[in-house]
Order: C-alpha cells, then sequence, then structure tokens
C-alpha cells in the first residue's frame, strides 16, 4: 500500500498523539510509584483509550466532511449519489482513515511503553524517554519528505515538542499531588 498524504497526516497525528501522551502517563505514573505493573497498566490503558477514541473521532470527522463533499456534488449534479461508486470511495476512504489514525495510536502508545518490558531497563523512565525521541526524529524525517520541506527543521519541532512535553511532564511533579 502506498502511503499518500492523508495516510501520512493520520499516521503524523496518532503516533505523535500515542507516543506523547502514554509517554506523559510512563512519567506520571513513575512518579507516584516504582510498581511496573501499575505504570505499564495505567500505560497500557491510555493506549486503549487513544486508539479508540482517535479511531472514532476520525471516523466521525471523516464522516462529516465526506458527506458534506459528497452533498455539493449532489447539488450541483441534482441528484442523490447513494450507493454509487463514489459513495463506496467515500466510505472505504473514511473507513482507512479511522483504522490508520486509531492503530497509529496504538503503535505509538507502545513505543514508551515497550523498553518498560525489557528487564534490564524496566522501571526506569529514562529509557522509555530515549525511544521515544528516537521514534519523534522518524516521525519529523516522515513529516518533512512527505511535505516537500526541510527534513532537518522538522525533525527539530517533533523532537523539541517531545522533549517540551517531557519536561513538563516531569516539572508538574504529578506524584506531589498523590500524597
Amino acid at each position: 500500500m502506498k502511503i499518500g498524504v492523508d495516510e501520512s497526516r493520520y499516521i503524523i497525528l496518532g503516533t505523535i498523539d500515542g507516543l506523547l501522551a502514554v509517554l506523559g502517563v510512563v512519567i506520571g505514573t513513575h512518579s507516584i510509584t516504582n510498581d511496573l505493573r501499575i505504570i505499564i497498566g495505567a500505560s497500557l490503558s491510555a493506549a486503549v483509550a487513544l486508539a479508540l477514541t482517535n479511531g472514532a473521532g476520525s471516523y466521525l470527522a471523516e464522516t462529516t466532511v465526506e458527506y458534506a463533499r459528497l452533498a455539493k456534488i449532489e447539488k450541483a449534479m441534482m441528484k442523490s449519489l447513494d450507493n454509487t461508486h463514489i459513495e463506496r470511495t467515500a466510505k472505504k476512504r473514511i473507513m482507512a482513515q479511522s483504522l490508520v489514525h486509531g492503530g497509529s495510536s496504538f503503535l505509538g502508545s507502545m513505543v514508551p511503553v515497550i523498553p518498560l518490558l525489557v528487564p534490564p531497563l524496566s522501571g526506569n523512565p529514562i529509557p522509555s524517554v530515549i525511544v521515544s525521541i528516537l521514534v519523534l526524529v522518524g516521525l519529523g524525517y516522515l513529516s518533512g519528505k512527505v511535505s516537500k520541506r526541510s527534513v532537518a527543521v522538522s525533525i527539530i519541532k517533533m523532537v523539541g515538542l517531545g522533549i517540551a512535553i517531557t519536561v513538563a511532564c516531569t516539572i508538574l511533579g504529578l506524584g506531589e499531588y498523590a500524597h
């Protein structure tokens, strides 16, 4: 399957959502407890919630946009496009984009979780941060290539976003509020 601009948008958006939200959960939960089961459980719950809400949200948003486009075409043609090739294509596009967004959210969510499962690294959020930043470099590269803009600038923006969110989660000291 060739990755088009629309798919790239949802891959980047979903992966960033999942990766950074769950990285925040990893850091925040780690500040409260060192119990790996709790950290992983909270992270996996967030991963599932993100995947489902992003997939469903994309489905609802894309349905709105695609049917608005169909309505414009119907008005111009003065005929219904129900059960036509055009409507079936729109439905396929809606489903594909929803699955890409939800799936990318879940896969992105797994990035900060995987280092927690590796025995010598488990329980330490630093490897999760490092692996997450490396994936953000890859997303920045993809973003630069797809947009035909500076890959270096895209990488810097992507990694900067990740570092800013990581620092914000760390500074907030979420564990302080649990005591």
